[in-house]
This record gives C-alpha cells, sequence and structure tokens, in this order.
C-alpha cells in the first residue's frame, strides 16, 4: 500500500515553493520589511502548517461493505 498520493505530493511541492519564496525574501537583506517581517512568517507557515497537513492529509480510500478492507479508490 502507497501511503503517499498524488496529492500528498501536490501539497509537498507548493510548500516546497512557499518555503522557497521565504528563503528568497530572507535574502534580500536585513534591511528591507519583507527579509524581517514578511519572511519568517512565511517560512513558519511552509514548515509548520503546509508540510505537515501534506503529510497528514488523509488518503481517498473506500471500505468494502462485504470485508471491511480499505480500497483505494
Amino acid at each position: 500500500m502507497n501511503a503517499f498520493g498524488k496529492t500528498h505530493y501536490i501539497l509537498l511541492a507548493l510548500a516546497a515553493l512557499v518555503a522557497g519564496l521565504g528563503l528568497y525574501l530572507l535574502s534580500t537583506g536585513l534591511e528591507t520589511t519583507s527579509a524581517l517581517v514578511v519572511a519568517p512568517i512565511v517560512l513558519g507557515f511552509a514548515y509548520l502548517v503546509m508540510i505537515p497537513a501534506a503529510i497528514l492529509w488523509p488518503t481517498q480510500e473506500k471500505n468494502d461493505e462485504k470485508t471491511g478492507q480499505a480500497e483505494k479508490a
């Protein structure tokens, strides 16, 4: 059984893009507002919300009524 599906990989890719954006904003220099305020917020959102959500996202499985076993949708 594959634990990660297509949705998981899409969410992880989006999280990586958002983290990359945060790192880019952080690299613009410590004198700018984007580096001091926006970049840590974007990085925190990517690392603390998006990546765990991508990992913990439920899989699309149906239960067979006869056997009670999960089947992939």
